[in-house]
């Protein structure tokens, strides 16, 4: 995966607020502008922030630009990159860890809808969001913060947001992590699913033998994570 040439990549900077924001964006292959495209947005791991434009685009992102990927799903992904932390932790009453999002998360909200106006043929109704570790706690802060914009989510090793259950009931969630995690520990997603109890869109993977490292490795190679997507409409 590391060795995938990233040149599909576009390399561009948003201007947010008093802030450059780099970030990669893909265009789906053989793209029409008289077709309509999911939009798939990729959130990289605390290791990967930066402002080289290039970090950030670890194994999970570059999933996309394997071959049979690239012609399977077609679509727009857009890889972001964060400055500094984009998700923060904090010991809840309960001794569970929750994340809480930085302000460059909220500037990555408004590059979508940037992203949208610019290209009009980005389908409103299959926007998905994807991450591991500090980016899949921010794919769960951005779809906290608005809800009603996401048709799906895929959170791998995240601490969890708790702060909209309410509306998070009626969302596709799909959460993965290794019981042997001790970096972002494998209680938050339990935690997360357990308030989500009876909702019939979540659905929750353990990997009894992996840890916080190794996660992501058995969905680099296969195709499960873009047909999960792919299934889904708001």
């Amino acid at each position: 995966m590391n060795n995938l040439s990233t040149d599909r990549f576009q390399k561009r900077t948003y201007e947010g607020n008093n802030k450059e924001l780099p970030y990669r964006l893909l265009l789906p292959k053989d793209y029409k502008t008289n077709e309509k495209y999911p939009l798939v947005v990729t959130l990289h791991n605390s290791t990967r922030i930066g402002k080289d434009n290039e970090k950030q685009l670890e194994p999970l992102s570059r999933i996309w630009i394997r071959d049979e990927i690239y012609e399977k799903y077609k679509c727009f992904v857009l890889v972001p990159q964060f400055s500094e932390r984009s998700s923060n932790y904090v010991e809840n009453e309960n001794g569970i860890f929750t994340a809480k999002p930085s302000k460059e998360v909220y500037e990555i909200l408004d590059l979508i809808k940037n992203l949208q106006n610019e290209y009009t043929n980005i389908d409103s109704n299959r926007i998905y969001l994807i991450g591991y570790s500090m980016g899949a706690s921010t794919a769960q802060n951005m779809m906290s913060i608005s809800p009603a914009q996401f048709a799906g989510l895929i959170s791998i090793a995240a601490v969890p947001d708790l702060s909209n259950l309410k509306e998070l009931k009626h969302k596709n969630i799909w959460l993965i992590h290794g019981q042997k995690d001790t970096e972002n520990p494998y209680a938050g997603s339990k935690a997360f699913y357990e308030n989500l109890a009876g909702s019939k869109s979540i659905t929750f993977t353990t990997y009894s033998e992996l840890n916080h490292d190794n996660i992501t490795i058995p969905f680099l190679l296969e195709e499960s994570l873009p047909k999960w997507l792919f299934k889904l409409n708001r």
